[in-house]
């Protein structure tokens, strides 16, 4: 699979993106601003950084008064749209802290090509008050992209960027924005939504508890944000959460141990595991079903990781569970030699256990 890098921000984009800027700015010349963006050590920059050049070379080629230069480049965005088009609210994000007025009203016409979701934070942190004001027009807003936008700037850990530090400690402006979108008729909206709450709920989870348990039953579509919203709590195992989605305490239900294919695995293998659960009761009832892998990081600790299986009502009083899981390196988790062991747990209660080895 490529990476994100050889997929995006490409030589025909820049190419295109360097023809338009000539064709609307006064001086500028294609090739010369290529060379610019392209030069060493392009080849070896990540995503962002790539986005972050490209946003440089931009500001450093259009007019130094950042209100002509904005003009100009509204202008030039009108051709584009995906995510190369991220370019253009990064070079708000990145140049238009002194003009807020200006930038807003551009961050909103931007974000309906791509996304203006990273650029906007820098205002939410500097100018919290206004900007704030803005998301709740946002968020009414008949536009999907602005409705988006409202939930998906204030993210207090939104992925890529900086953490809002000042949300992360008292999330409460961010509650009236998505009391508004709730029950938005998108499901790119909704996903935001869950998205935003999911975050919270990492520092201030009984803060979510308390508003989800508010709006559970209020239509299928707000039912949805909260158990998306209520995901990392449900893998913590917590038995207030796992009660408020139906699954019950399971001490009726009793496991064997985890069974392996193998023993001994090397590093970039797969791993064959299954176990037998089993109630006391006419039958097993909703479960939930995860198994927790605790992998050896780089110091010889464990670090646990919970995977879900399935969930679903089981009408059975025994059933087989089986899995198999893949030791390959990816760019968020890197694997190291030795015991790792295993869990499969039913509604956050561990039932069954097992260990086995990795080896390079």
């Amino acid at each position: 699979m490529k990476q994100l890098k050889d997929q995006f921000l490409q030589p025909p984009f820049i190419k295109r993106l360097a023809q338009v800027l000539e064709s609307q700015a006064p001086g500028v010349r294609s090739a010369t601003f290529i060379k610019a963006v392209t030069t060493s050590p392009w080849k070896e920059l990540e995503l962002m950084d790539r986005l972050r050049k490209i946003t440089d070379c931009i500001h450093n080629f259009l007019p130094d008064s950042y209100p002509e230069a904005l003009r100009t480049l509204q202008k030039v965005a009108r051709q584009f749209k995906g995510f190369d088009s991220l370019v253009f609210p990064d070079f708000i994000g990145r140049y238009g802290a002194e003009h807020l007025e200006e930038s807003i009203l551009a961050l909103q016409q931007f974000t309906e090509l791509c996304s203006s979701e990273f650029a906007v934070r820098p205002f939410i942190e500097r100018y919290p008050e206004p900007m704030f004001k803005q998301l709740m027009l946002w968020s009414k807003s008949s536009n999907v992209h602005h409705r988006r936008l409202a939930s998906e700037g204030c993210r207090p850990r939104l992925p890529w960027s900086f953490a809002l530090k000042e949300l992360k400690k008292d999330p409460s402006p961010i509650f009236p924005v998505l009391e508004i979108l709730n029950a938005d008729s998108e499901d790119y909206v909704r996903r935001s939504v869950a998205n935003n709450l999911n975050d919270i709920s990492k520092d201030h989870p009984d803060k979510v508890l308390e508003l989800v348990k508010r709006w559970q039953g209020k239509s299928k579509e707000t039912d949805w944000i909260i158990k998306h919203a209520c995901r990392g709590l449900l893998k913590q195992g917590r038995p207030d959460v796992m009660e408020l989605f139906g699954f019950t305490f399971p001490d009726n239900i009793t496991g064997a141990p985890i069974q392996f294919d193998s023993s001994v695995v090397r590093i970039g293998g797969k791993v064959a595991f299954s176990c037998t659960l089993k109630t006391s009761l006419v039958e097993m009832g909703k479960v939930r079903i995860e198994y927790v892998v605790y992998f050896i990081k780089a110091n010889g600790k464990p670090s646990s990781k919970v995977f879900q299986i399935s969930e679903r009502h089981e009408t059975s009083q025994r059933i087989e569970v089986s899995k198999r899981h893949s030791f390959k390196d990816l760019s968020t988790r890197k694997h190291f030699p030795g015991a790792h062991r295993f869990e499969i747990r039913v509604n956050g209660v561990p039932k069954c256990e097992g260990e086995m080895f990795l080896e390079k």
